[in-house]
């Protein structure tokens, strides 16, 4: 039996150069996978900007590690990347490819340290501050501490912003679409002077302008087909609540159709995104002012469904649940069954940590949480999301009904805000 480590992830260990030796084979992999893909980059303000520079990329899919390598290209640079990667694929290798180990969602000032070090030496430094792959294809709102960290680097500031890669392999559904041609523009959004003239929200603001998306409206534009016959499967896990009847959890999909069991109303997903209802026409939608045949508009109706549930006190989470902790880049250990709460003060996880004899609970306060890391179907386990400490990410599986991760991150958000900045009464305002 393989021995289970638990020391932790050394987060001060300094991040070393991508390994020089290495880099012709990154770039030869990068080149193998994109290849087919019909990969067009454009690259606006860049002529003549050599590093050290910042990169901040929007985050759809795997294949943002492939595009933004050949973007920089011939750079070299460091990647920010959380512990599940350095797990899965090794420690030694991720250090090769030249990544900062880190965990989502919380305060990492070692992180901070090593990004700065990676700048003062005159390297380039990438991060996909999205923090999560999109769920359906559109721009998840940043932190503010990202222009804050911009500006303490004092360096020039570039976005990639990319296409294609939600729409060829989206998280609900990972089998790739060969159809879909892939596009990217590189841009230098700040000189230096630039940067250091801008205020913080300015930074931020330009920041949101230049990573915005939205994958299905750039393929309705573009008329990017995706004709293979399962293109739906799967999207009931980001589209889990009827837009007819409200039922939760109840939507099917098969093929190329979406569904609901409760009510029966279906949608058949086109060649170009758009869904088209097909049974249940005569039944109106719960609000007429939304235009449901455009998926983000009918996730963003669900997130405003679960404002509505927090601001009248209805919201509550409380199921069994799998707990499986990666304090390191080594190995996952298995911590058994426990529960999940969540109320508006913030999660609860009550389980049987790994070396501890008793139960106990970890505490994770709604205004420490701007999001949560959600997975649809994590290493084939299913549905999950995960909690972190400094040292430890707990990866948390439901083992009962009324559990979507898209829901609880859709909760986590709000509260974040109601409890920062007094966004109460928002979803009366949507």
């Amino acid at each position: 039996m393989r021995k289970i480590v638990t020391k932790p992830f050394d987060r001060d260990r300094v991040p070393p150069r991508q390994n020089l030796l290495m880099t012709p084979l990154f770039w030869a992999y990068e080149r193998i996978m994109a290849a087919g893909s019909g990969l067009r980059i454009t690259r606006v303000r860049m002529k003549g900007l050599k590093p050290p520079f910042l990169v901040l990329g929007t985050h759809h899919a795997f294949m943002d590690f492939i595009v933004t390598p050949i973007a920089l290209f011939p750079w070299r640079a460091n990647y920010v990347s959380e512990l599940e990667g350095f797990e899965a694929y090794g420690e030694w290798l991720y250090r090769q490819l030249g990544c900062l180990g880190t965990r989502k969602f919380i305060n990492d000032f070692a992180l901070i340290r090593n990004i700065r070090r990676v700048i003062q030496r005159g390297d380039i430094l990438v991060q996909y501050p999205e923090a999560r792959y999109a769920n359906v294809g559109t721009y998840s709102e940043l932190s503010p501490a990202v222009g804050k960290l911009a500006k303490l680097l004092d360096v020039p500031l570039v976005t990639i912003n990319m296409r294609g890669n939600y729409l060829q392999s989206p998280i609900w559904n990972l089998r790739k679409r060969t159809e879909v041609r892939l596009d990217a523009t590189i841009t230098q959004i700040f000189t230096r002077e630039e940067l250091r003239a801008a205020s913080v929200e300015e930074v931020n603001g330009r920041i949101a302008e230049f990573l915005r998306y939205d994958e299905y409206q750039w393929q309705w534009d573009t008329k990017m087909a995706v004709t293979v016959p399962w293109r739906a499967e799967g999207l009931e896990k980001p589209l889990y609540q009827c837009p007819v009847c409200g039922k939760e959890f109840a939507m099917r999909t098969e093929g190329s159709t979406i569904s609901c069991s409760a009510c029966g109303c279906s949608w058949e997903m086109g060649i170009y995104g758009r869904l088209e209802r097909r049974a249940g026409r005569e039944r109106a939608y719960l609000a007429q002012d939304v235009f449901f045949d455009h998926i983000p508009n009918w996730y963003e109706w669900e997130r405003r469904q679960v404002m509505t549930l927090i601001d009248g006190g209805s919201y509550a989470l409380d199921v069994p649940v799998h707990i499986e902790s990666l304090p390191n880049a080594v190995n996952f250990i298995d911590c058994g069954d426990g529960t999940l709460r969540h109320t508006q003060e913030g999660f609860t996880l009550t389980f049987t940590d790994y070396g501890q004899e008793q139960e106990g609970s970890l505490f994770v306060a709604s205004d420490t949480l701007f999001s949560i890391h959600t997975e649809y179907d994590y290493r084939g386990k299913g549905q999950c999301v995960t909690l972190s400490t400094l040292d430890n990410t707990y990866f948390i599986f439901p083992r009962g009904e009324g559990f979507n991760a898209t829901k609880i991150q859709f909760a986590t958000e709000y509260l974040y805000k109601l409890k920062t900045q007094g966004w109460r009464g928002r979803s009366r305002q949507n």
